[in-house]
């Protein structure tokens, strides 16, 4: 069975198209929950009227879904709480000098 690091760390290979920067380091995943082959992703955009929504959930769901033992992924797109820049990994804002 997958584990929530291994998604973690697949997620970090999706980068935000308007970003060089991965969903997971932006702080768009908000929550992974793993029931057997099945994995529920609970996340947000940058900004609710994001015109990339489609793709950004799309590559999330395809990353997942391509791992071994995932048969099936689940996106959550919520907006609570609201996304905002200290969400991002301190990792993100040494690399990109926001730190």
């Amino acid at each position: 069975m997958v584990t929530k690091v291994q998604v973690l760390k697949a997620l970090k290979e999706v980068y935000d198209p308007e970003f060089p920067i991965s969903v997971v380091d932006l702080g768009l995943i908000y929550g992974v929950k793993i029931a057997k082959d099945k994995v529920s992703i609970k996340m947000t955009l940058t900004n609710p009227g994001c015109p990339m929504s489609a793709i950004i959930t799309q590559m999330v769901r395809e990353k997942v879904e391509s791992m071994k033992g995932v048969k099936e992924a689940a996106i959550d797109l919520v907006f609570e709480p609201q996304w905002t820049p200290e969400r991002i990994s301190n990792e993100a804002r040494k690399k990109f000098g926001f730190a």
